[in-house]
């Protein structure tokens, strides 16, 4: 929690926004094929919303928690204070059989900054899975 002043609720927009598909794509793309990608952002697209703490997102996902000041972060810690929504977040569901983790596709820095208003924070996300069998 930011010692700079009191906790804050964070709000959240009903569905992520347009621009945060064509983001979770370019990201994607890093990782796997277009076919993937494609197949992917389209189930993102058709998922309904779930609820996850801030926590357990960065914990399955094993990525750091980025510091406050980093720009992005601090940019969401001013939303979050002046009462803005923050867009859900996007995310591929990892395998932990195979030991892959989560991906957060679109939205890392509003889980930090989530993160830093309340760790147990409970943020809505997408979440599609990696393999099309999980699908079934």
């Amino acid at each position: 929690m930011a010692a700079d002043g009191p906790k804050n609720s964070v709000l959240w927009l009903p569905e992520p926004e347009d621009q945060d598909y064509p983001a979770a794509a370019d990201y994607l793309s890093l990782l796997t094929s277009q076919e993937d990608v494609a197949r992917l952002v389209k189930s993102l697209g058709k998922a309904s919303i779930v609820h996850r703490k801030a926590k357990d997102i960065l914990r399955a996902s094993r990525l750091t928690l980025l510091p406050e000041d980093n720009a992005h972060v601090a940019s969401d810690l001013r939303k979050i204070r002046n009462g803005k929504q923050l867009s859900p977040v996007l995310m591929v569901r990892g395998d932990l059989a195979r030991g892959i983790p989560a991906q957060i596709v679109d939205g890392y820095h509003r889980v930090c900054a989530s993160y830093y208003t309340d760790e147990n924070t409970d943020i809505p996300l997408k979440l599609a899975d990696l393999r099309p069998e999980d699908n079934q």
